[in-house]
């Protein structure tokens, strides 16, 4: 069955259904897709849906127990997640919601390259190319620095030669087939600890693959450690190497690689496959088969925030908070709390929202603990008379929140804007980089309220 073409979504906003022209065969794929949260799609698709946190428990707000979607009878509705998705012969592509009308989503591709650090000085669109799958050859670069830093990727592997060179396991079956009459020559096997294995010759593949690439083929090219580590593994693999082995070592990797030490070559692995299986990925082979790529724009954007603000706020996750809410008689504290961004010399709280705060003043219980209250939390945690919640916008805004029934205490709404009318990747990011000159300027000069 051939698929259809995808149903275009926008974050954050409810769907008509009748809108969206679905067959009966189209809405039940959908609600499968609904059915689960992520962690249990992840666990049923294994690599074929790749996540962004790749680590769904990094995420504060748990990215693993959010559904990609919600259905009723009539509406479906898009949270923070954006990205790709297919089942059966149904694809769901959910932009942001600043995706220019031609759906040229600059933004998500905005966050990417600053949360990946990535040189992207131009990004070319066609009509007819998904631009997310694209984007991963984007990323390469940074995950194979990340798993080459610990090193370049061994296993023990069994060769088999024959020489006169004995130094293993002689195996006499191959020895009578390859050496009667007797030529010198004994065959044998070895098993050795090498860089030439099944993981390093799908890295290598990959990199052929990008070489090749009509457009992005300089991205190995941008800086030396990319030059050298794409070197590295060219010299490893160089004696087996055969690009008619594509599939067989696309077959060898099926099945992710759990290692203690080179942990980081996991995400480099699934990278790899993603890119080397793009078109088989993004029409999809297997009947009940999810697949996809998928990010999580609530992470995309406090990243990105911890980028913008690192000269005048620190960025505290689960890993480096050591802030707690409550302090027992004996000293001891518990109950970890995690502010987003904190400043103890100027004494302000930020939070980093995704929502579209300015359309959400009436918010019912669970919404306003998740979005007001929490940070409300940490002003009086902190003693803190000024609090933030930042969050991406149409346009530059701001607005007070006074506390009520407090004098001194203002929690601010900030929205940073994020261009519009740019048609120009090229102009998106010089606009980009006035907003965030315009917050920070925004905050080093706020005046406190006395």
């Amino acid at each position: 069955m051939q698929p259809t073409n995808p149903i275009p979504l926008w974050d954050n906003f409810p769907h008509k259904i009748t809108k969206l022209s679905l067959d009966e065969a189209q809405l039940n794929n959908v609600r499968h897709l609904a059915s689960c949260p992520i962690a249990e799609l992840i666990k049923k698709c294994d690599s074929n849906l790749l996540i962004f946190p790749q680590d769904i428990n990094q995420c504060k707000d748990s990215i693993g127990s959010s559904r990609i979607i919600r259905i009723d009878e009539s509406t479906i509705y898009t949270g923070n997640i954006m990205g790709f998705v297919g089942y059966k012969n149904t694809r769901l592509r959910i932009y942001s919601r600043f995706a220019q009308a031609d759906n040229h989503d600059f933004f998500i591709h905005y966050l990417l390259q600053k949360v990946f650090a990535v040189n992207l000085f131009d990004l070319k669109y066609t009509s007819n190319r998904d631009s997310i799958f694209d984007f991963l050859i984007y990323l390469f670069p940074a995950f194979l620095k990340r798993a080459m830093s610990q090193g370049l990727y061994r296993e023990y592997q069994t060769k088999n030669y024959n020489d006169s060179n004995v130094r293993g396991r002689i195996d006499i079956s191959r020895h009578i087939r390859q050496n009667i009459p007797f030529t010198g020559k004994i065959a044998y096997s070895s098993r050795e600890y090498t860089a030439d294995n099944a993981v390093t010759q799908l890295i290598r593949h990959t990199i052929d693959y990008i070489s090749h690439h009509s457009y992005c083929g300089n991205i190995l090219q941008n800086d030396e450690e990319t030059k050298r580590n794409v070197a590295q593994i060219i010299a490893a693999t160089n004696s087996t190497y055969n690009y008619r082995d594509r599939q067989r070592v696309i077959n060898q990797n099926l099945r992710a690689i759990r290692h203690p030490y080179f942990s980081e070559y996991s995400n480099l692995q699934k990278i790899c496959m993603q890119i080397l299986r793009h078109e088989e990925l993004k029409y999809g082979t297997k009947n009940d088969e999810i697949y996809g790529i998928l990010f999580d724009g609530a992470w995309l954007w406090e990243e990105y925030l911890a980028i913008v603000l690192k000269d005048v706020m620190t960025h505290y996750t689960q890993k480096n908070s050591h802030f707690h809410l409550f302090r027992r008689e004996n000293n001891t504290t518990f109950q970890q709390i995690v502010p987003d961004f904190y400043n103890s010399k100027l004494n302000i709280v930020a939070d980093a929202k995704y929502v579209p705060l300015q359309e959400q003043d009436k918010l019912s219980g669970d919404q306003a603990l998740s979005i007001y209250y929490k940070t409300v939390m940490y002003m009086y945690r902190f003693n803190c008379p000024i609090g933030f919640l930042i969050y991406p916008a149409s346009n530059f805004q701001q607005e007070e929140l006074y506390i009520e029934g407090k004098k001194n205490e203002v929690l601010y709404k900030i929205g940073l804007k994020i261009p519009q009318k740019s048609e120009k990747w090229n102009v998106f990011r010089e606009e980009m980089g006035k907003s965030e000159k315009n917050i920070l300027t925004f905050i080093k000069e706020l005046k406190f309220p006395i």
